[in-house]
């Protein structure tokens, strides 16, 4: 495919469909211009307001009103599928079924029984099937990935790592689908699945979970009148809904090289409107990251002069993962945020899709995406069962 522009498109012109569109718009700008040109082709949404003002914000040629049209669409290569978890399967089997390459926002399914077909579907498919867990594409943690591998911080002991978030805390807010589904849907699945992949990414596999539970706080929430996008508030017709899934999730993990790790995930956390972040503890240092200060992480190891013992802060420059060439001002001090991360996923996706070595780690595959949906199945099981100890299949 490097011989002609990729044709793109995204289903979801909502919040986060607005982040994948940006993001393949600025992935053309990213790392070296011998990459095949990209063609901003067309949003999808079912609700016309939506997607036109999503494909007029962003640049796309035109806007379309339901997936079936990008499936038929011949100029059309590379699809990111960014709709509400229970309805990937359906959109992302006819995707591939058309030959298009996918790229589906995490989590996988709304199911574990769904993911495992969708790679089914993967497999039987010659387009590529990718999941999109942006926060691999942090430099700084990609950078913390890396020092473990090599040994900096000593073996791994143990990995603490959050995902608070604030945006189920006012009970006025509308009922949606993020409330819908049953227990390991709520939190777990919509934040708590990037915490997850983030943990492995960093330090391997996890085998088995304990001690699971789940609280939900607020119970049912008002029914809005149409739909609703993203966490904004919408008109609501005076009945309530019950809350089918938990507000918030804790659970202990044991990785495969035997580290333990702690996790909880929260929609309701106070003043937190993305709090995602985690320490991790070796046998010769520790190392840190959070979000809400995405440019820098911090790092300590043994063998530091006592005087100057402790994290130190380290800013993110060119010399570090994703930063020369994937900034316009790719120099010392120029911070970078959320928004890029869905930059880099889109510019190592398209890079996958032509077949080039282009320098960037590729985006996980569906076997990955299946993997999470287990991890979230277990730690569910654990949660049901007054938290047991459920292996990891």
């Amino acid at each position: 495919m490097t011989d002609r522009t990729i044709g793109v498109a995204v289903i979801g012109g909502g919040m986060a469909g607005r982040a994948h569109a940006a993001g393949y718009r600025m992935a053309s700008t990213l790392f070296g211009t011998h990459r095949p040109d990209v063609r901003l082709v067309a949003i999808a949404d079912a609700n016309k307001a939506v997607a036109d003002d999503t494909a007029k914000r962003y640049g796309y040629e035109r806007a379309e009103y339901d997936w079936q049209a990008i499936a038929e669409a011949s100029d059309i290569d590379v699809v990111s599928v960014v709709v509400a978890n229970h309805l990937h399967r359906e959109m992302v089997e006819g995707l591939l079924a058309a030959g298009k390459h996918v790229l589906c926002e995490k989590p996988l399914a709304g199911s574990a029984a769904d993911a495992e077909a969708m790679l089914l579907a993967a497999e039987r498919a010659d387009s590529l099937a990718v999941v999109g867990y942006t926060y691999r594409r942090s430099p700084a943690v990609e950078q913390i990935r890396r020092e473990l591998a090599a040994g900096t911080v000593g073996e791994l002991v143990h990995f603490n790592g959050h995902y608070w978030c604030d945006y189920g805390l006012d009970p006025s807010s509308p009922i949606t689908w993020r409330h819908r589904g049953g227990p390991g849907t709520g939190a777990l699945a919509d934040v708590g699945s990037h915490l997850i992949d983030l943990s492995e990414f960093v330090c391997g596999p996890i085998t088995e979970v304990s001690g699971a539970t789940f609280h939900t706080l607020i119970t049912e929430r008002p029914v809005p009148v149409g739909t609703t996008y993203g966490h904004t508030k919408a008109e609501v017709t005076g009945e309530m809904a019950p809350v089918e899934n938990e507000d918030v999730a804790t659970f202990t993990a044991t990785f495969a090289n035997g580290a333990v790790g702690t996790f909880s995930a929260s929609r309701v956390a106070h003043a937190l409107p993305d709090g995602l972040g985690f320490e991790l503890f070796g046998s010769q240092g520790s190392a840190s990251w959070q979000l809400f200060r995405a440019s820098e992480y911090e790092i300590s190891v043994v063998g530091d002069r006592p005087e100057l013992s402790g994290p130190r802060r380290v800013i993110i420059g060119p010399d570090h993962p994703y930063i020369r060439g994937g900034l316009p001002m790719d120099a010392g001090g120029v911070g970078h945020g959320k928004a890029e991360f869905f930059a880099y996923q889109a510019r190592a996706f398209l890079d996958q899709v032509a077949g080039i070595d282009g320098g960037l780690a590729p985006v996980p595959d569906f076997a990955t995406g299946v993997h999470s949906m287990r991890t979230v199945a277990a730690i569910t099981e654990s949660a049901l069962g007054g938290g047991a100890t459920v292996k990891v299949s």
